[in-house]
């Protein structure tokens, strides 16, 4: 197996119901750093990512994982990366979302719906002094990367 997929499932091992594995990141020189990315369908905090990281860890020393020492990083996705998975969608519905296609076209609006194919926004549009509101369909496999809009309303 893999170093990196057996690294996942360790780490997918130590999350409790609700939360959910976004990525492990090893550096490719002697796994000097292993980092974690978790998410929670109702948020992780840094308690969280704190026990998660001592659960992992002792996994991690009980297997002798690699020969070297190596730091462990258990994080959360900032906002500033993209969403990965689906189930991430699903978290963030009620907010603006920036939708990069991959027929290189945008789209924003607010995130409305999330299911298996893909999602629903909600975009407004000015014709004149009026603003129209309108539902916009993407499917996952049109998305090429979406991100999160910070909105400080």
């Amino acid at each position: 197996m893999e170093i990196r997929a057996k690294l996942a499932d360790l780490a997918s091992e130590s999350l409790k119901p609700g939360q959910f594995l976004v990525d492990v990141i090893a550096s490719s020189r002697n796994l000097s750093k292993i980092t974690v990315v978790v998410d929670g369908d109702q948020g992780v905090t840094i308690d969280d990512c704190g026990e998660i990281s001592r659960v992992l860890s002792a996994k991690l020393d009980e297997l002798n994982f690699g020969t070297s020492r190596y730091v462990l990083e258990v994080t959360t996705p900032g906002l500033d990366q993209p969403l990965k998975l689906k189930r991430q969608y699903s978290k963030n519905i009620g907010r603006g979302l920036k939708v990069h296609r991959r027929d290189k076209s945008m789209v924003t609006g607010k995130l409305m719906k999330a299911d298996e194919s893909g999602i629903v926004l909600l975009q407004e549009i000015k014709e004149g002094k009026a603003r129209l509101e309108k539902e916009v369909p993407v499917s996952f496999d049109d998305i090429e990367k979406a991100l999160v809009m910070i909105s400080f309303n």
